[in-house]
């Protein structure tokens, strides 16, 4: 019988077609021998899971609170950098283009008409937003 391949022989193929079955055959598994699948953490080991209340964001700067930074940054995302510097209309179009929230269309509406926003941290802070302060 020909096998199409000259470098293996039968053995080999076969232990080679052995080793990526479950690969092939699409299961969640990935491996076919047991031993070679990861154990899942113990019991006094830390699980990849949620972090505890209050800590989802360690790393919120001095003066902001974890829910401020990620109010900015919602708000932030709705704002291309190609609307900035811009007025309140400005930054109202490029929003909508970029088809935010309800919320987000809301609350850039509330902004002053008469005044020019050269970063998202004067927009976040006219909307009664905290920056991160500065370090001296």
């Amino acid at each position: 019988m020909e096998r199409g391949n000259s470098k293996h022989g039968p053995r080999l193929d076969d232990e080679m077609e052995h080793e990526v079955r479950g690969m092939l055959q699409g299961g969640v598994e990935t491996r076919v021998e047991e031993w070679r699948d990861p154990e899942p953490p113990g019991e006094d080991q830390p699980t990849a899971t949620r972090a505890p209340r209050g800590y989802e964001r360690a790393g919120a700067p001095i003066g902001m609170t974890p829910e401020e930074v990620d109010q900015r940054s919602r708000i932030g995302r709705f704002i291309p950098m190609s609307a900035l510097p811009g007025d309140r209309d400005d930054l109202l179009a490029a929003a909508e283009e970029m088809e935010a929230p309800d919320d987000v269309i809301d609350r850039l509406a509330s902004l002053p008409a008469d005044r020019v926003f050269e970063t998202i941290n004067q927009v976040w802070a006219a909307l009664g937003g905290h920056n991160e302060e500065r370090r001296v």
